[in-house]
C-alpha cells in the first residue's frame, strides 16, 4: 500500500479524532502491545542508520489488518510506528553525524512513530529525550526500540495542538507534512518553538504540503525506501531549518510542492 493511501486514512483520522482504543475496540495493555509488536515485526536496521535496530514491519497491509483484528476495531490509524520513513531516517542520520547539535541538551521528537530520531538523539548524547506520539501502540514500540538500543527515552501522548509544547533545546520533526491541515498546524508549532529559542530540525522529502519557501535546506540524503510505501526506491530527503520569516504573516502555500 502506497504512502498516499496511508495519508488518506491519516487525514480522516486527523479530522475525526479516531483513536486506537475507541469506538468499541478493546484496550490493549502494555504487555499485549509489546507481544503484538514482537510478533508482527522484525528486528531491522533502517538503511541510513545501520547503528540503530528497530522493530519494523516488512509489509504495510498485513500489520494494519492485524492491528484491526487485535483491537477488534476497523479503520484504526495507520501503523506509522512500524516503518522507518524517509524523513525520520534523514533526521536521525544527521543527528548521529552531528552529535554536538543535541549533546547535553533536552530533545523532543514530535510525531515520533518508531522513535528513530529520538533514539538517534539519545545515542548522540542528549541530556533528555521525549518522544511525543498520539498512537498508544507507538508508545510501546518506542519503549521497546529504546530498550533494544540501550537508551532511555520518555514517551508522551500529549496533544501538542491543544496544550503548549514543553520547552526544549532541540525539536525534531520528521515527515509530518503529508496532510494540509496537519501541515499548517505543525508549521505554526515549529514557528512558535523557534521563537521560544528551540533549535528546530525537520526531516522531509518535500511531501505534498511541505512549505518549502519557509525552510532552508541544511543537507540531503538519498534514502533507500520500498515501493510498497513510496513512489521510488530512492527518496531524496533533506534536513531543513526555518528560513527567515517573510514580510507578511506565514502561511502554507496552496500549491502542491511535490506529489509524494
Amino acid at each position: 500500500m502506497k504512502r498516499s493511501a496511508l495519508r488518506a486514512v491519516a487525514a480522516n483520522v486527523a479530522t475525526t479524532g479516531v483513536s486506537l482504543l475507541r469506538n468499541g475496540g478493546r484496550d490493549m495493555n502494555k504487555s499485549e502491545a509489546v507481544a503484538f509488536i514482537r510478533g508482527n515485526t522484525e528486528l531491522l536496521s533502517p538503511p541510513l542508520t545501520p547503528e540503530i535496530i528497530l522493530h519494523l514491519a516488512t509489509e504495510s497491509l498485513p500489520i494494519w489488518r492485524k492491528t484491526e483484528e487485535e483491537l477488534g476495531e476497523m479503520n484504526v490509524p495507520p501503523p506509522y510506528w512500524a516503518f522507518a520513513w524517509a524523513g525520520g531516517q534523514a533526521l536521525a542520520r544527521y543527528v548521529l553525524d552531528h552529535p554536538d547539535l543535541v549533546s547535553g541538551k533536552s530533545v523532543i521528537d514530535l510525531g515520533a512513530g518508531s522513535g528513530l530520531a529520538a533514539i538517534a538523539a539519545a545515542k548522540a548524547g542528549a541530556r533528555s529525550v521525549l518522544a511525543i506520539d498520539i498512537d498508544p501502540l507507538a508508545h510501546a514500540a518506542i519503549e521497546l526500540n529504546a530498550s533494544t538500543n540501550g537508551v532511555t527515552i520518555g514517551v508522551s501522548s500529549q496533544n501538542v495542538f491543544e496544550e503548549p509544547l514543553p520547552d526544549t533545546d532541540v525539536l525534531l520533526v520528521g515527515d509530518l507534512f503529508y496532510e494540509r491541515d496537519l501541515a499548517q498546524r505543525v508549521l505554526e508549532l515549529i514557528e512558535t518553538a523557534d521563537l521560544r529559542g528551540s533549535d528546530v530540525l525537520v526531516g522531509d522529502p518535500r511531501r505534498s504540503y511541505f512549505p518549502v519557501e519557509r525552510f532552508a535546506q541544511v543537507t540531503f540524503y538519498e534514502v533507500p525506501v520500498t515501493r510498497e510505501l513510496e513512489d521510488s526506491e530512492l527518496k531524496r530527503t533533506a534536513v531543513w531549518r526555518l528560513a527567515a520569516p517573510p514580510a507578511h504573516s506565514s502561511s502554507l502555500r496552496h500549491d502542491i510542492v511535490e506529489a509524494a
